[in-house]
């Protein structure tokens, strides 16, 4: 494989979605003084504020996308429930990372789980569902609890179930395929921890990885993310090594989050991809010697990259809109970052609403335990619960 060529500083990027991780995407890009533009039908988005101009129309828009790809010598995009169409659309015209190709696999469960299985990866039993009868017929095969999903559009617990009886399965149904939508439905696996792995990949095949976060969700929405996870060392160099096999065998240009289970038996099994930065990853911004969204512009711009470093145990820990609700939009920020090795991170969102993501805290300490205690108690004293 060659490397693409190099893009200069004062190159530009164009980033498809406006969301906190395209606004972080572009504060690294500025650091490297790299332009920006998103294309995001807010004209308010948290990207916008920060990117050096906006493309304000629909994602699903081809003529938005061409437009944006005439604006940029790069392409990328921030969440994977864009348009894939107008991803290739952009394709027409400047290289885009990752890849429609990429793309068309992660944002449906089905292609995702197969592609994986080709891969060589273990995944959690599943079969597909397009009917009531396939889903009656998958509770003999998988046992119970089993959860059901949406193909697509899913992410923070939303569209699925999970199903513990028999009894349950017609209403599981019923209230996903309300529109007709295609279903996977999957053995529940009793994990003893979720972790992820954020491995970059350059167009010349070059992988680096982030060690692994421990993940802690709060109804569905991740929470608190843990580095170094309190695995053993060996699982941390399985989990890398795993998904740095998974970008090859993608052929991801970019960045890819890899979600697993660790089982009571210290295996892993893959829940899920994301080709873009991660909420888990966020913990980089303050914890490694270089960020996710820097390893990211350094590929989108032909630049090397490097094995990151965790340089001190981190913790971080996301800043939802109950937080803004329940201070009548007034969060208690000074008693918050007056804590030692405590980083505060806003997104610029306008609308706080229950939960929905604002920002996030990361805080780096001597021990993973200083850094959990130091994390919770400053998002206390945030949401003024602690006088």
């Amino acid at each position: 494989m060659q490397r693409e060529s190099l893009l200069n500083p004062g190159s530009t990027i164009g980033i498809i979605g406006g969301g906190q991780l395209g606004r972080m995407i572009a504060m690294a890009a500025r650091q490297m003084d790299y332009k920006t533009v998103v294309l995001d039908p807010d004209p308010g988005c948290p990207t916008g504020q920060i990117a050096d101009g906006q493309i304000t129309d629909a994602y699903s828009s081809r003529d938005a996308s061409r437009s944006l790809a005439r604006t940029s010598d790069v392409v990328t995009y921030e969440f994977e429930n864009v348009d894939a169409d107008s991803v290739s659309a952009a394709t027409e015209l400047v290289p885009v990372h990752p890849s429609s190709s990429v793309l068309r696999t992660t944002q449906h469960r089905l292609h995702e789980k197969n592609a994986l299985l080709k891969a060589g990866v273990s995944v959690a039993p599943f079969r597909a569902v397009t009917s009531l009868e396939d889903l009656h017929n998958a509770g003999p095969d998988l046992g119970y609890p089993m959860v059901l999903k949406t193909v697509t559009q899913g992410y923070d617990g939303k569209g699925q179930v999970i199903i513990t009886r028999t009894e349950d399965i017609e209403n599981a149904y019923d209230s996903l395929n309300a529109r007709h939508v295609e279903l996977i439905v999957e053995q529940f696996v009793p994990f003893k921890m979720e972790i992820s792995t954020i491995c970059a990949r350059t167009s010349d095949g070059k992988t680096a990885t982030f060690p692994p976060s421990e993940n802690i969700h709060r109804n569905h929405i991740l929470d608190i993310s843990i580095v170094p996870a309190r695995i053993p060392d060996s699982v941390i160099e399985n989990a890398r090594l795993l998904a740095a096999d998974i970008a090859v065998q993608l052929d991801v240009v970019g960045l890819i989050a890899v979600e697993m289970f660790v089982t009571k038996e210290n295996e892993l099994l893959v829940n899920e991809l994301a080709p873009r930065p991660h909420n888990s990853g966020h913990y980089t911004m303050d914890g490694c010697d270089t960020s996710q969204f820097d390893q990211l512009v350094r590929v989108l711009a032909g630049l090397p990259i490097a094995e990151p470093k965790l340089h001190s145990p981190t913790v971080m820990v996301n800043l939802l809109g109950e937080i803004w609700v329940d201070t009548d939009g007034d969060p208690d920020w000074a008693r918050a970052v007056e804590m030692p090795g405590v980083s505060l991170h806003l997104y610029g969102k306008a609308e706080p609403r229950v939960g929905r993501k604002m920002g996030h805290i990361n805080v780096v300490a001597d021990t993973v335990e200083d850094a959990l205690c130091i994390a919770i108690e400053a998002r206390d004293r945030a949401w003024r619960r602690n006088r």
